[in-house]
């Protein structure tokens, strides 16, 4: 441990003065997330010697009972990682359908336990903080705080007080211990009611003793299986035992202005936020309108990624090379016709921004797919199962993403993290299923230009799906007429979480920027998360 600790310390002082210049380390670490608990956690855990990989661990656990209908032990976490002096990194938390899918199943057919692929998180989370935890924080200190937030509670902000009146229905009618989370085992949580998760408690208290291995084949492992093999579901204790260990991916990469952009390769959509960020920059010195603009470059990407997907989501180095380069770009831009409408799915995630005093950065992006997942959960262990089965194509077995056993998750999730001379100057991400790719772009070009994080976040925001042109700004969508962009159709999103103006049908961006010689974050308005600082 000695040694460990002595290792880290000299490649933290060399990476620093490598990045900062020979500058003393900057006094604070920054956080932001999408719950104020998880923000006070990771806060705690940098200010007891944590590293930004321990925080993000132990935000993660607590983001996954804080923002239950979001993300947790049965989904899927994806960290993206910059440490001073080498290029930006995937930890690869994709998730897997198991071993026993029917690629012959009809979608209507998958219910509740069918609905969910092998998670990853616990897996992804332990192997983050075997390899890259500064090593002065505990397996088991990292989960005391999550594990205190279940047993003693918290209270329901009103974004997560929304999103149980939106699934007040799914949620109390489930049969399957959805009622560990209402009140009085019957009823939704409104604003300011607390929240107790004591069956989950004393999963997160065994996993802190027994380590992830009791996830994958020890005794929580075995309960997934029965729980799985008694209501339906596919997983088995197999399929959790031969998970794979996570790997290491590098960052795709494009130039943007005087700027290096990072985002997440396949199965997420990373290579789409590149995309549009080299549309958009194309048409700078057009005539059109700044709206036009997005509308353009959200609509020539999203259309091109559903009716081209990435053939091979393993050996995809070529393929996206290709999609990257000024031809592919430029015949993206006269692309000549619209396709016919497609449907936006309405999956969920979380995302959160770290960076500690050293400048080591990660963008971490997890899920559970949809709201509440597959509306199912053991009673014995009390998280939600993920719905990402859901994300396959099905009765398309030549296509990539055909629902096969063996098969990764279809995702846009887009972890990003900016560059300029070598520094990491923006942390950033967001969920939202296809709208995290076109919040992502507009945050990261809008911060690029402006330097303003605290703007760049808060700016009203566009969303493209097939036809139809979705705007934030009401006013707007009143009176808008989409002239360089002929068959768009102006739509207002779903008003279900609107708030002030602003409504979380367009993400929930938690970022962090290098701002005036110090990290400055930002937590977006349309959600309840917080921003910290660490002393």
């Amino acid at each position: 441990m000695i040694l460990r600790k002595t290792i880290r310390f000299i490649l933290c002082v060399v990476a620093v003065n490598i990045v900062f210049g020979c500058q003393s380390p900057q006094p604070h670490g920054v956080i932001s997330s999408a719950s104020p608990e998880a923000t006070d956690v990771g806060v705690k855990i940098l200010e007891r010697g944590g590293n930004a990989i321990d925080a993000a661990v132990a935000i993660s656990f607590a983001l996954g009972v804080t923002e239950p209908a979001m993300s947790g032990l049965g989904g899927g976490t994806q960290l993206l990682v910059s440490i001073p002096g080498t290029a930006p990194f995937l930890i690869n938390g994709t998730t897997y359908a198991p071993a026993l899918t029917d690629s012959l199943i009809a979608k209507d057919s998958l219910t509740f336990h069918k609905r969910t692929t092998i998670p990853s998180t616990v897996k992804v989370l332990e192997y983050a903080w075997k390899k890259y935890g500064s090593g002065n924080i505990s397996w088991e200190k990292l989960l005391e705080p999550a594990i205190d937030l279940a047993k003693n509670g918290f209270e329901v902000g009103r974004f997560r007080a929304a999103v149980y009146k939106q699934y007040e229905k799914s949620m109390t009618s489930s049969p399957y211990s959805t009622q560990l989370w209402l009140k009085d085992n019957s009823t939704i949580p409104a604003i300011g009611d607390r929240i107790v998760q004591p069956v989950l408690a004393k999963t997160m208290e065994r996993l802190a003793v027994h380590g992830g291995t009791d996830f994958y084949s020890g005794e929580i492992a075995k309960t997934i299986s029965m729980d799985m093999e008694k209501n339906g579901g596919w997983i088995r204790l197999n399929d959790l035992k031969n998970f794979p260990e996570p790997t290491e991916l590098p960052a795709l990469h494009v130039q943007y202005k005087d700027h290096d952009v990072y985002s997440m390769p396949p199965p997420g959509g990373g290579y789409a936020v590149l995309q549009i960020l080299k549309v958009y920059n194309q048409q700078q010195n057009s005539d059109l309108r700044d709206f036009e603009k997005w509308a353009r470059a959200l609509k020539m990407v999203h259309n091109d990624r559903d009716a081209n997907p990435i053939k091979d989501l393993v050996k995809y180095e070529m393929e996206i090379d290709e999609r990257l380069t000024e031809e592919y770009i430029n015949a993206l831009i006269n692309a000549p016709e619209l396709p016919d409408d497609s449907l936006d799915s309405s999956g969920e995630t979380t995302h959160f921004s770290v960076v500690d005093k050293n400048g080591l950065a990660v963008a971490v992006t997890a899920s559970i797919n949809a709201y509440f997942g597959a509306k199912a959960a053991s009673p014995e262990l009390g998280f939600f199962y993920n719905s990402y089965m859901d994300d396959f194509e099905f009765g398309k077995p030549d296509h990539p993403d055909a629902i096969r056993a063996g098969s990764m998750a279809f995702s846009s999730m887009s972890p990003t993290i900016v560059r300029k001379e070598g520094r990491t100057v923006l942390i950033v991400g967001s969920p939202g299923s296809k709208r995290i790719i076109s919040t992502v772009a507009q945050v990261s070009a809008n911060w690029i230009i402006k330097n303003d994080v605290t703007q760049a976040v808060n700016k009203k925001r566009f969303h493209v799906s097939g036809r139809n042109f979705y705007v934030e700004d009401l006013d707007l969508a009143d009176s808008l007429l989409i002239v360089g962009v002929p068959g768009m159709r102006v739509r207002k999103a779903n008003d279900t979480y609107l708030h002030d103006g602003v409504n979380a049908y367009f993400g929930g961006v938690h970022a962090i920027a290098w701002q005036n010689g110090q990290w400055v974050g930002a937590a977006d308005p349309r959600r309840d998360g917080k921003v910290g600082y660490s002393k």
